[in-house]
């Protein structure tokens, strides 16, 4: 019959923490077996395809088992972290003595191994699973062996304990380094017993192993290394360096926004139209905001008007606000704009969106676009805050770039490239003068979006920002 502490144990599943996602990253174990945990306890820190997510344990009790370790890619309802809601600690089951037939639950449980920030447990679904506790049967078969030399009779008995010292040893005696790292230092030739980690916990890092190649290693070559722990931790992913290249391993929000990109270059016939325009008297309307005691403390920015004029420009035509639905050949009018605002981050590429900018007013507008700013910096932007934008702006201006021809982001049917602003002469009532100018770029879906309606889009961007005075009278 199974026993209380394997009843008491709950395993949590990856969740979806995203619309339809299929797979996480863990970045971070927040907790180690043995750890007490709360309900609502945040107990590690995952990347999705879209952003970084902390996940919370919904029940009490003490870990027993961390199933997976850091940087590894985990599909969504894998568990990922064993829990004791008993509260009782984590040790092996005791063995059935006189059961005539174990029960088929604890066939497979065998010797349940203890992950301290490294290794994979046999419940995963996507590496293949162990072949069972190979050293401890070996183990316990040498005993028997010696037991009948010296006795003259048959085995003696298996004791329940001979497991426990056999994992706690590994664990001791394993240096804490991530799969890549491993590989690393196997294709270089070092033994990661000799190398000093400089990582947070111990946890040796690609710099250490580089720094270990130089001095030769002072473990004789002859020794074995153990090789069940080196199968359980192999990667489904492996990053490779060597002194001429580095190959990185495609996965989180690069992959999704690769996956993306191609899609909509492939899918959405792109169009991108440019114009040029004089922008300075948004400049001196900017300076001037900048001191207007309701938008104190904001973030007033020349991006806060030209997404004000984005706004205005949907107003004035609204079926630039759609998107194209190929299953039902139908084209989706939007009457509601959430206003997506590419932003680059650690991370990769990100395209938050604020909800209902149409509807916010220019103090409003400027707090979500600074709030969405600082919490893609901090990486904290949620899967939530990247789903249903309908139009995008991208600012490749910051970066010093006159424009670019943007690729839509997918399910939406325009995005608008805004380049850097630079003092350029300009002809301005008839004369030759310096001027604050910049180039606009918008490109857009060409099967629901015509040139005509895409070129008035663009050109009532431009009247704004050369007259912000047409914010008031469209607006």
């Amino acid at each position: 019959m199974t026993t209380m502490t394997e009843a008491s144990v709950r395993e949590f599943k990856m969740p979806d923490v995203g619309e339809g996602l299929t797979e996480a990253e863990i970045l971070k174990w927040y907790v180690q077996p043995g750890d007490t945990v709360t309900d609502g306890q945040v107990v590690c820190e995952v990347e999705t395809a879209k952003a970084a997510v902390e996940l919370p344990i919904p029940y009490d009790g003490v870990v027993r088992e961390l199933r997976f370790a850091e940087g590894t890619t985990v599909d969504v309802g894998t568990a990922i972290i064993a829990v004791d809601v008993a509260g009782g600690v984590a040790a092996p089951a005791p063995v059935q003595e006189s059961a005539p037939a174990p029960e088929p639950e604890e066939k497979p449980q065998g010797r349940q191994p203890v992950l301290v920030g490294y290794g994979v447990a046999a419940s995963s679904t996507k590496r293949r699973p162990r072949k069972g506790p190979e050293v401890t049967v070996a183990e316990a078969a040498a005993q028997a062996a010696v037991h009948k030399e010296l006795n003259g009779h048959g085995p003696a008995p298996v004791p329940a304990p001979v497991p426990a010292p056999a994992p706690a040893v590994e664990e001791r005696s394993r240096p804490l380094a991530k799969p890549p790292v491993r590989k690393l230092a196997k294709d270089l030739g070092v033994d990661l017993a000799t190398v000093t980690p400089s990582g947070p916990d111990g946890v040796i890092t690609r710099e250490d192993v580089h720094a270990a190649v130089t001095p030769a290693t002072a473990v004789p070559t002859a020794v074995p290394q153990p090789t069940a722990p080196e199968i359980a931790v192999t990667p489904a992913v492996v990053s490779h360096d060597t002194a001429r290249e580095t190959r990185v391993p495609v996965k989180g929000v690069r992959k999704a926004t690769a996956a993306a990109m191609v899609g909509s270059a492939f899918t959405a016939p792109h169009v991108t139209e440019f114009v040029t325009v004089d922008v300075t008297r948004t400049m001196k309307l900017v300076e001037e905001l900048k001191q207007d005691k309701d938008l104190q403390g904001l973030r007033v920015n020349p991006l806060l008007l030209i997404a004000k004029a984005l706004l205005v420009a949907i107003r004035r035509n609204p079926d630039i606000n759609a998107s194209w639905d190929e299953a039902n050949q139908e084209i989706v009018l939007k009457h509601y704009v959430n206003l997506g605002i590419a932003a680059a981050t650690p991370r990769g590429l990100i395209v938050p969106n604020i909800k209902d900018a149409h509807a916010k007013t220019l103090p409003q507008l400027a707090e979500a676009l600074g709030e969405l700013v600082s919490t893609a910096r901090d990486g904290r932007t949620s899967p939530a805050a990247m789903q249903g934008g309908t139009v995008t702006i991208t600012n490749v201006g910051v970066f010093g770039i006159d424009t670019g021809t943007p690729i839509l982001n997918p399910g939406e049917a325009a995005i608008l490239a805004v380049g850097a602003i630079k003092l350029q002469p300009w002809v301005h009532k008839g004369k030759v003068k310096p001027r604050q100018v910049t180039t606009l770029a918008l490109s857009f879906d060409h099967r629901l979006v015509d040139g005509e309606l895409g070129s008035k889009v663009l050109a009532d961007i431009a009247a704004v920002l050369e007259q912000p005075k047409r914010l008031i009278t469209w607006a």
